[in-house]
């Protein structure tokens, strides 16, 4: 006689939920589930599990699923334990043999078997959910994790774009008001016979002794140099510095050296760096105050 119950305890309905048999055995799994009620009821139970755990795994599980499919486990396995009859505490039936009369086989195994068993279906049913949860849960954390730095590196960025903006502004602010500044005296310098089209202007503070070139139209040097301005004084040449490469293309205002006395600003063509005196033939542009 075939006993369903061994069948179900050999672990072969697990492997045929889980895809582990060749064909020849997962035809004897459905025999058995046809033949005994008992198997397919637990077959179905452990498909549905996988199922449930699969679609926990592929998409947002809908609210309160857990719970309802919990309900319906255990309401399915109280109504199985009212409809079944108490076991007697008895010493089990045994089945004889119609072989071997002296012969006898195991006890029909009692409700509480199956009550165990539909306890552990329930489990395994709850377990398959919550890990579900947990790898949906993962996934939605290492979303935000890699959205929170993105944000970081973005509030970052803006903040050293913001940094530069308020730089620039303040040095367009202090710009406007140096060539507003009536205490500011302003230079024209033209340009010298060999570069006709030059232009540039000093504004003086002779209070102050401060110095700013804004340059109008500078011919473009060669690699290797460097514009130089020079105040005169009686004569004699003093360095006021060299030009930055944005300002030689005209791009704002440049605080030069102070100079406390001056007639004359003059600007020259130098080596990368400046040189200690004026090379003459080089002389760009030239003004007296």
């Amino acid at each position: 006689m075939e006993d369903y119950q061994t069948y179900l305890e050999s672990g072969r309905l697990e492997q045929y939920a889980l895809g582990e048999l060749d064909p020849a055995a997962r035809a004897e799994v459905e025999s058995w589930a046809a033949r005994y009620p008992q198997v397919r009821q637990e077959l179905d139970e452990l498909l549905t599990g996988l199922d449930v755990y699969a679609e926990a795994q592929s998409r947002t599980p809908p609210a309160g699923a857990r719970e309802r499919i919990l309900s319906r486990v255990l309401a399915e396995i109280g109504s199985a334990d009212v409809a079944a009859p108490a076991p007697a505490p008895a010493v089990p039936t045994m089945r004889v043999s119609a072989s071997n009369p002296h012969l006898a086989t195991a006890p029909t195994p009692p409700v509480a078997a199956r009550r165990g068993s539909g306890w552990a279906i329930a489990a395994s049913v709850a377990l398959l959910l919550s890990l579900g949860a947990n790898a949906l849960l993962y996934s939605r954390w290492q979303q935000v994790s890699t959205d929170l730095v993105a944000a970081q590196n973005s509030q970052a960025r803006f903040a050293q774009t913001s940094q530069v903006v308020e730089h620039r502004l303040q040095g367009a602010e202090s710009q406007l008001q140096v060539l507003r500044s009536p205490e500011y005296k302003l230079v024209a310098l033209a340009g010298t016979p060999a570069h006709a089209t030059a232009r540039a202007r000093v504004l003086y503070n002779a209070a102050t002794h401060r110095v700013f070139l804004d340059v109008q139209a500078l011919p473009a040097l060669p690699v290797g140099k460097q514009y130089q301005l020079w105040a005169l004084d009686k004569g004699k040449p003093i360095d006021a510095g060299v030009l930055a490469a944005n300002t030689a293309t005209g791009e704002g205002l440049q605080q030069m050296k102070d100079i406390a006395s001056a007639q004359t600003f003059a600007m020259t063509v130098e080596p990368t760096g400046g040189s200690v005196g004026p090379t003459l033939s080089t002389m760009t542009v030239v003004g007296n105050i």
